[in-house]
């Protein structure tokens, strides 16, 4: 029970990456906040995991909605221990010039400020605690950018930078900061990233993978739990690919 009695928020855990984490950290004794902009899926996810774990409906790119998430795990559990900034959002892959300003805007507010509106919030609550675990999803994208994406390359290049750099200042704290970098795979987003979804297009992704696959949830949570659990205690400021050997 690597994560006994710690309390886990993760953002966009109503699907993909999020559910993963959701449903491997609550195995592993964590009681889980549910959050997600889509309050049915992050119900069912929720009830699937059972007592320990409650769901919000929650636009990351909101402050308020933020803080509101905040008091709702602070009032069910008591504390916060882990915070999983996984909530995420990309353009269609395509002509950099073709993305228009309302879809840069979100991408911009939902894969960068929402951390800083996470940081704003628990950071304090973590420091009165004597310590804790900021973890965001960045991507392979910020690593080692393709054409297509560029914006949301941009975006989590931003993200991967956002945690060293909070890695280092909030040391004297006790609280780690650090990402995951998944390379593609089998979520919602998907389709997005490869521009349009066939068998041709698929192969091609797959084929820039030295492992022969995507990603799956399981495999980002395993990578999640040990980043958040006490066996990285001396883990800070890492972006940990995990890709399948996508970055070499």
């Amino acid at each position: 029970m690597r994560l006994e009695n710690k309390v886990a928020i993760i953002t966009g855990a109503a699907s993909g990456f999020g559910e993963g984490m959701a449903k491997r950290f609550a195995e592993e004794g964590a009681r889980v906040v549910v959050a997600d902009l889509n309050a049915k899926g992050a119900e069912r996810v929720a009830e699937e995991i059972g007592p320990n774990a409650m769901w919000t409906q929650t636009d990351v790119s909101l402050r308020s909605e933020f803080d509101e998430m905040i008091y709702a795990a602070k009032s069910a559990f008591g504390r916060i221990d882990i915070m999983v900034n996984n909530a995420g959002f990309t353009h269609r892959n395509g002509d950099m010039l073709g993305v228009d300003e309302e879809t840069f805007d979100l991408i911009t507010a939902v894969n960068m400020k929402a951390i800083y509106h996470a940081a704003l919030a628990v950071v304090p609550i973590m420091d009165r605690q004597g310590g804790g675990v900021i973890l965001t999803t960045a991507s392979t994208a910020g690593l080692r950018p393709r054409p297509g994406l560029t914006w949301y390359n941009a975006s989590k290049g931003w993200a991967i930078t956002a945690t060293k750099s909070m890695a280092v200042e909030l040391a004297p704290k006790n609280i780690r900061v650090n990402c995951l970098c998944p390379v593609a795979g089998e979520t919602g987003m998907l389709e997005k990233f490869m521009g349009a979804d066939t068998p041709e297009i698929r192969e091609r992704f797959r084929a820039s993978i030295p492992l022969g696959r995507f990603s799956t949830p399981l495999d980002i949570a395993n990578a999640a739990l040990w980043l958040a659990s006490d066996e990285a205690a001396f883990i800070t400021g890492v972006a940990l690919e995990v890709d399948g050997g996508r970055c070499i």
